[in-house]
């Protein structure tokens, strides 16, 4: 397991770590065999109803501050491997969330909006994956266990470097459930934008390093469609942000006990 950089050819480079804990990039050209997510995630803070049109679609009032539940860092999923239906606590209503991921580069605690963008190291496509029924049925008013089940945070496939994104209000989102464009926007609509975020989220509580906020989603999600449409097995999402990357995962359902495949038994 390592890291590299992709240029703008789409070669990969191996970036190596010095002595003094520093990385850098070699000349050595790789080819990876399988895409990670970007960094190890220590911790991962997320925003609600933070697109306007979003807040619009679902019929709720614009926030007054934002409106913040965590994701366990066991939700992580790599780029390419699949999103799993919970079928030992059962969902039928998971839902697709397409949105901008901002990870921290060093400790920071209250800090003012003016200088929130210096401690990003750089930003990634996330899929805020979400288990509706137990988000409100079930959930007793609590998200974290519809956000949380595991493999419910696609991220990747890169991480872009805060320095090629001066900007993180003026990129365009978009989300497609096979094939078909189910969500766009601009994060201009974002309610508070990200040196809000960071600034309020860094409230008297320090970010660490590897710290991953999820920014909100746009309006399209499948819960607010006429009819429904929540992931079944088969699916296959796309979360596209121009500058930033393109992150794709399948969709399985989860097998569990006596249903485990013989197959994998014997090879395990």
């Amino acid at each position: 397991m390592g890291f590299g950089r992709f240029d703008e050819q789409g070669q990969t480079f191996l970036i190596e770590k010095k002595a003094d804990g520093d990385f850098e990039t070699t000349d050595q050209r790789i080819t990876p065999f399988r895409l990670l997510t970007p960094i190890d995630f220590r911790c991962i803070y997320a925003v609600g109803l933070n697109y306007r049109a979003h807040a619009d679609e679902t019929g709720m009032a614009i926030p007054q501050h934002p409106m913040v539940f965590m994701k366990a860092p066991t939700a992580i999923q790599n780029p390419g491997d699949p999103i799993v239906i919970p079928r030992y606590l059962r969902s039928d209503k998971v839902d697709y969330e397409g949105e901008l991921g901002v990870v921290i580069g060093r400790p920071c605690k209250n800090v003012d909006p003016s200088e929130a963008l210096s401690y990003v190291l750089g930003y990634t496509c996330v899929n805020d994956v979400s288990a509706r029924d137990w988000q409100k049925e079930k959930g007793e008013g609590q998200f974290c266990r519809g956000k949380t089940f595991d493999t419910f945070c696609p991220a990747g496939p890169c991480l872009t470097t805060a320095d090629e994104i001066p900007d993180p209000s003026k990129l365009t989102l978009r989300t497609y459930l096979n094939q078909d464009k189910v969500q766009e926007s601009g994060t201009d609509d974002l309610i508070f934008d990200v040196p809000t975020l960071i600034s309020f989220l860094s409230g008297s509580t320090t970010l660490l390093p590897g710290t991953l906020i999820l920014t909100g989603t746009p309006s399209g999600v499948g819960e607010a469609r006429d009819p429904k449409r929540f992931l079944v097995p088969g699916d296959e999402v796309t979360v596209e942000i121009d500058g930033v990357g393109i992150l794709t995962n399948p969709v399985v359902e989860e097998v569990f006990g006596d249903e485990e495949p013989k197959q994998e038994e014997a090879e395990s």
